[in-house]
């Protein structure tokens, strides 16, 4: 958890360097849609293979069918190499074609997100052989290297863009993200082949390439449908004025680093408990589980949603406004914060879903969920593009994802024969008052308190004191309204299994 708490901390780093050498310019426009096909198809495969493949490995290890597992493993590694391989070809040379219909940019700048993408185009195999290789390493218990993938992806990153953007500009962004890749898979080559076991076989008749590729088809629609709606977003922002790209990322990531922060911390405690109270068929033990999950991302979540959108302006600056991030382009990511806010309970919700739907063995409803989402997503942006713009788009996914979170809890209370539905909701009543009448402290703070003096450390302490109060505001409402999600939370800080699993009649 260390490492990957590190490499999420270092992700926003390099957002954080992101501002300060491109702000919100063409130029990071030029790379974000450069990057949509290498990132939809490394979360296609990536995302498919790693759910489909890792369950058939670990059945073959546990029943002592080495020689099969690698055997299985070997062929999806060859095979991937091939197919990635020729994807990535194919992907450069149709890229004139195809990267002026996600980017409505200038011929110019067009011309410059073509060349982006044929660099980026070799990322697709590194990542997913990556991907691939961490969880079979993580099959065995060979955690290390596989944690270290993203940290040291991001540092080479960083490392280009602050020493190599005064020389190339935008295509600083594009060698980084070359040496991450490539970089983070050479990391586990060393624990991979220590294993001994691989070996360049091709058996596309081995059983268990039968039952992967039964599995494949509809785990890679699922996987696909979140990548397109990136791709629309994407396409959607490309029409209208420059920087909007940047903008709505810089604000998406901000709304994402409490996320990911808070389901980590969720799942070290809650998506081991899944799989094995599904196969006991402990469904009691399972509402409970579920339940106190969703308890704990609305705790979590919900008051953080609040806090970004009433201190948009104040985080946005004191954590990208400098170099090339001009005071225009905070009012730009302060306008699209709160509306990236919105989606942040229900996305980290849905985490904990899905997670619960795949461990019951609905996948295929959850991912015809996923596409009605996409759908949505879709329908709602280009009713609300005209008039909202870009706050239109974040908006759409808010609510897409909002009615997706009420879809799953209404498959997962009949999958398990009921739900914990009053208990969820009385959570979300306790925690919603208490986080409002926090933002509303917040907003009073602000009003009366002159503006901060325009250097970093004067905004970081003028956050920082914002930040506490608010949390020392929200603490003692949810300790006068006996809320039980913070002892849930108090729980999980000092790293104890949450006593409220304990199974309920």
């Amino acid at each position: 958890m260390g490492a990957t708490l590190a490499s999420t901390i270092l992700g926003f780093v390099r957002e954080v360097v992101y501002a300060k050498f491109y702000g919100t310019s063409w130029e990071l426009d030029a790379f974000l849609a450069a990057s949509v096909v290498p990132v939809i198809l490394f979360g296609v495969f990536n995302g498919a293979l790693v759910t489909a493949l890792v369950p058939l490995f670990s059945d073959y290890l546990n029943t002592e069918r080495e020689d099969q597992a690698w055997n299985l493993a070997s062929t999806v590694i060859v095979a991937l190499i091939g197919l990635l391989g020729l994807c990535a070809a194919l992907g450069a040379w149709l890229a004139p074609w195809y990267v002026p219909r996600i980017a409505r940019f200038s011929p110019a700048h067009v011309h410059t997100a073509v060349v982006m993408t044929r660099w980026l185009m070799p990322t697709i195999v590194a990542t997913s052989l990556a991907g691939v290789i961490g969880s079979l390493l993580n099959a065995y218990h060979r955690f290390g290297a596989a944690a270290l993938q993203g940290f040291v992806a991001n540092l080479c990153i960083i490392v280009a863009v602050w020493f190599a953007q005064p020389h190339y500009g935008a295509f600083a962004l594009v060698f980084g993200a070359l040496a991450g890749a490539f970089v983070s898979l050479l990391v586990l080559l060393p624990t991979f082949f220590s294993l001994r076991r691989f070996r360049f076989a091709f058996d596309l008749y081995h059983p268990g390439m039968v039952r992967l590729m039964h599995v494949l088809g509809p785990i890679a629609i699922g996987s696909a449908a979140g990548q397109i709606a990136l791709f629309f977003d994407r396409f959607f922002a490309s029409g209208l004025s420059e920087g909007t790209i940047a903008g709505m990322n810089f604000a998406v990531k901000v709304v994402g680093f409490p996320q990911q922060i808070f389901v980590t911390a969720i799942a070290t405690v809650i998506f081991p408990l899944f799989a094995g109270q599904f196969a006991q068929q402990n469904r009691v033990a399972m509402r409970r589980s579920v339940a106190t999950g969703l308890q704990m991302v609305i705790f979590l979540t919900l008051p953080s949603a609040w806090g970004l959108c009433m201190l948009a302006g104040p985080i946005v600056q004191t954590l990208f406004e400098r170099g090339a991030f001009t005071p225009e382009a905070t009012v730009l990511c302060a306008q699209l914060l709160p509306f990236a806010a919105v989606g942040l309970v229900a996305l980290a919700a849905n985490v904990v879903l899905t997670r619960c739907l795949y461990a019951c063995g609905v996948v295929r409803v959850a991912i015809a969920i996923s596409v009605a989402t996409v759908a949505l997503n879709v329908l709602l942006s280009v009713a609300w593009l005209p008039s909202l713009g870009a706050r239109g788009l974040l908006l759409a996914n808010a609510v897409s994802q909002t009615l997706q979170t009420i879809a799953y809890v209404a498959v997962a209370s009949r999958v398990l024969g009921g739900f914990h539905l009053r208990t969820v909701a009385v959570s979300l009543l306790k925690v919603g008052a208490c986080s409002a009448v926090m933002a509303f402290a917040l907003a009073a703070v602000q009003i009366t308190r002159t503006p901060p003096a325009p250097t970093t450390i004067a905004r970081v302490a003028n956050l920082g004191e914002h930040l506490l109060f608010g949390a020392f505001v929200f603490i003692a409402l949810a300790r006068v309204v006996d809320s039980e999600e913070l002892h849930l939370a108090i729980d999980l800080l000092l790293r104890r299994r949450p006593r409220d699993l304990v199974p309920l009649p």
